[in-house]
């Protein structure tokens, strides 16, 4: 975690004091509103993805470069220590796991896998053509797209009963409204 921890220290430390207090307040002023599975599903989204999207946006001191080549760079995060390999992998695949996790609870129109992926690779593209015009000294990369988009599916098929259970929920309710 050397890389990591040098180039978003902060954002880290600050992530891990500040999302979970202001997830509970958060979550409390929202489950009477929305209930307790949606208030905990915004709360995942905003606090996946707001700590990647501040470290995705942090500029390095370095040359911004462009990798349109599919599955080039991903053999070169594998060419130093495993540490920077984990960081790699790990980083890429969590970077848009809480879209792929939380989004189907909040948006029924996205609660399909081929939608999630969809709607992450078009997320993902936008991150890094967004890095490429902010020029923040990065690489914006075709294998970050395919990446990103891979751990946003993972997460929504191991949250799938989660959001797919929304619908027999929906209709239990209305079967006892009746």
């Amino acid at each position: 975690m050397s890389a990591a921890w040098r180039d978003h220290g902060a954002t880290i430390v600050a992530a891990l004091i500040v999302l979970p207090v202001g997830g509970v307040v958060a979550y409390l002023l929202l489950v009477g509103r929305l209930g307790r599975r949606r208030a905990a599903a915004v709360v995942g989204l905003v606090a996946g993805t707001v700590p990647f999207l501040v470290m995705l946006f942090t500029p390095q001191p370095a040359p911004r470069s462009l990798a349109l080549r599919p599955l080039r760079d991903v053999p070169s995060w594998f060419d130093g220590s495993w540490l920077t390999a984990a960081e790699q992998v790990g980083g890429n695949l969590l970077a848009l796991a809480a879209v792929g996790a939380f989004l189907p609870v909040l948006w029924r129109p996205v609660a399909t896998l081929p939608r999630i992926v969809l709607l992450a690779a078009v997320a993902s593209a936008g991150i890094e053509a967004a890095q490429w015009v902010a020029d923040v000294g990065r690489v914006s990369s075709v294998d970050d797209v395919l990446v990103n988009t891979l751990g946003a599916a993972l997460a929504a098929l191991a949250t799938r009963p989660w959001w797919t259970d929304r619908k027999r929920d929906h209709e239990t309710a209305l079967i006892s409204v009746a």
